[in-house]
């Protein structure tokens, strides 16, 4: 699936139209293209903060975010480099706790792009080396870092020794890069995974448990296992809704304590998770071209495991009405069948400019109605609506709504 980017600031279009151009499209895993790059650009992977670097199928980026609220907490400044975005390139990459100006960026992709001359670097590969590149040129106290794919061949693997390493869920998703089996996938996420450094890790199913322990011993990486060398601490509850992300903020919780170059409070680690946002997770669209003045909220829910913990969340709900794009290599039957029990209705979208699941075919074979676009699905829609299926949709969803990230 190869990634979009548009940007409102020309100078920076400039660069992702040369982007597009220059690079073959598309994931592509491997370390060699982005080592190559980098060393072109003086090796910035070497000159960063303390690294916290995070992998897993779900619940990784949200990691991310409590890492980040934790430290910034605490008084200090971090930056962040996590994918995909949701309306802006920029939201990639923040700079000591700001999203990156137009001009940095412009001028960042612009001499990646100018060094990648043979290599034919992916996008992501451009995207990783640009953020290291800002990392490595302005002082911080933190990086968190989160795997774009995978882990073992991620282009951000290339960090030699990390502070701390966490893996959140393991679940099947991307098989067609990461392998078929949740071992398999399990034993790429690990990859993460360095000599003497710890690596802290959700509790998994015992097929990815055993693979991820398999490489930490084979790596020498302290292996911190929740469920064997720590518990969920159910009083560390984000503002973000959900089970699931009381775990997330525990598997960040955890990662803060294996470290100590920068310590930080139970007190400040709570105060910044009950303010922590991260766009897409169960989030509430404010009064808007889309929404209107009724009540709609936005879930990524982009692949089996999200759906099962989306649904837990609709089962403690008023039920709402479903708005659902799914794209064509996500397993729509599982993620209807996960969701539909808790909603009222349901209507089905395309996912703009990605390969999507037909939304005719799939109120034919489910029920509920099919819609040519987000603005007609909600139409009438009374609510409580809720949106999801897919981070692209969700991205569609707030810039209609004229709702952008910060």
């Amino acid at each position: 699936m190869p990634d979009f980017a548009r940007s409102d600031d020309p100078t920076v279009q400039a660069q992702l139209d040369r982007l597009a151009l220059l690079s073959p499209g598309g994931d592509r895993l491997g370390l060699d293209r982005i080592a190559r790059l980098l060393e072109r650009l003086r090796r910035p992977q070497d000159r960063l903060p303390p690294v916290f670097h995070v992998a897993g199928t779900n619940g990784k980026g949200s990691t991310c975010a409590f890492l980040r609220a934790g430290l910034e907490a605490s008084g200090r400044t971090v930056h962040m480099f996590t994918s995909p975005h949701l309306v802006r390139f920029n939201e990639r990459i923040r700079i000591a706790g700001k999203l990156i100006e137009d001009e940095a960026l412009a001028n960042l992709l612009a001499e990646v792009l100018d060094a990648s001359g043979d290599i034919e670097p992916s996008f992501f590969e451009v995207t990783t080396a640009a953020a290291f590149l800002a990392f490595a040129r302005t002082p911080a106290d933190a990086c968190v870092i989160e795997v774009g794919l995978g882990g073992r061949l991620d282009a951000t693997n290339v960090i030699e020794r990390p502070l701390v390493t966490g893996i959140a869920n393991v679940g099947l998703d991307h098989q067609q890069f990461l392998g078929s089996s949740l071992a398999e996938i399990a034993f790429e996420k690990a990859g993460i995974a360095k000599n003497g450094v710890p690596v802290v890790v959700l509790g998994q199913k015992p097929e990815a448990a055993e693979a991820i322990e398999r490489v930490a011993v084979e790596r020498g990486a302290p292996l911190l296992r929740e469920g064997r060398n720590w518990g969920i601490d159910p009083t560390l509850r984000p503002t973000l809704p959900g089970d699931h992300q009381v775990r997330n903020a525990n598997l960040a919780w955890q990662m803060l304590q294996a470290q100590d170059r920068l310590p930080v409070t139970r007190e400040h680690f709570l105060h910044g998770i009950a303010t922590a946002q991260w766009p897409a997770r169960f989030q509430k669209l404010a009064p808007g071209p889309l929404a209107g003045d009724r009540e709609t909220w936005l879930d990524g829910a982009h692949n089996l495991e999200a759906a099962q913990a989306l649904a837990d969340l609709l089962a403690e709900r008023e039920p709402m009405h479903l708005v659902l794009g799914i794209l064509a290599n996500k397993p729509a039957e599982a993620i209807v069948a996960a969701v539909a029990p808790h909603v009222e209705s349901l209507t089905f979208v395309p996912v703009p400019e990605h390969a999507h699941h037909d939304p005719a075919a799939l109120a034919e074979r489910f029920g509920g109605r099919a819609a040519p676009s987000l603005t007609e699905a909600l139409g009438d829609l009374p609510s409580p609506r809720l949106i999801a299926g897919s981070l692209y949709l969700a991205g569609e969803a707030l810039r209609l709504n004229d709702q952008l990230p910060d």
